[in-house]
């Protein structure tokens, strides 16, 4: 029979050996591996229509706000202004913004009498915001653009928050992102 004084030595020396291995854990390891990585944001613009040349895409009555999202490892979603969003632009963003390194996007566009909706992989640079469109320059990567169309939406490549992910990325500081922004106004949405 255990003494009730060995009881507690005998638990207290478990509960010591648990708490010492349990910072180890291979499951302590990747959680902090996760949080170590990075938030990396696509952003989608949609418009009332398209209107294209051989230089530019315009987004005609784009709406007043810019959508972002990610996946995994953080999973979070969230809106901001569309001059918020234009900040990306700047070199305020930092030294790797979308105006030193152009994003690729997709564009998805309706086109009346077509049985699908026309979509072309672009290089999107230097946007100008007119009264209530958005102008980009672009190159074609894929695909074909089309002169113009109905309801369009542009998926504008990954930009990291907090800098550093790595080559073919962006890396800028999350600050002012709307709700819902990891390190923002509010935590991940679920």
């Amino acid at each position: 029979m255990i003494k009730i004084p060995q009881f507690f030595a005998i638990s207290a020396l478990a509960v010591s050996v648990i708490s010492v291995t349990g910072n180890f854990s291979p499951l302590k390891a990747q959680q902090q591996k996760t949080e170590e990585q990075k938030v990396q944001l696509m952003f989608v613009q949609t418009a009332d229509n398209i209107k294209t040349d051989n230089q530019t895409i315009r987004l005609v009555n784009v709406n007043a706000q810019t959508v972002y999202f990610a996946d995994r490892p953080v999973r979070l979603a969230g809106h901001i202004t569309t001059p918020e969003y234009m900040k990306e632009w700047t070199a305020s963003a930092g030294s790797d913004n979308f105006k030193n390194d152009p994003p690729n996007a997709t564009l998805s566009v309706y086109e009346k009498g077509q049985p699908q909706n026309s979509v072309v992989v672009i290089e999107i640079s230097n946007p100008v915001i007119d009264g209530k469109d958005i102008v980009y320059n672009y190159k074609v990567i894929e695909g074909a653009m089309p002169k113009s169309g109905g309801q369009s939406a542009l998926f504008i490549d990954w930009i990291g928050a907090g800098g550093g992910v790595g080559p073919g990325f962006h890396g800028v500081g999350v600050g002012t992102r709307g709700v819902g922004v990891y390190g923002g106004y509010g935590g991940p949405l679920r």
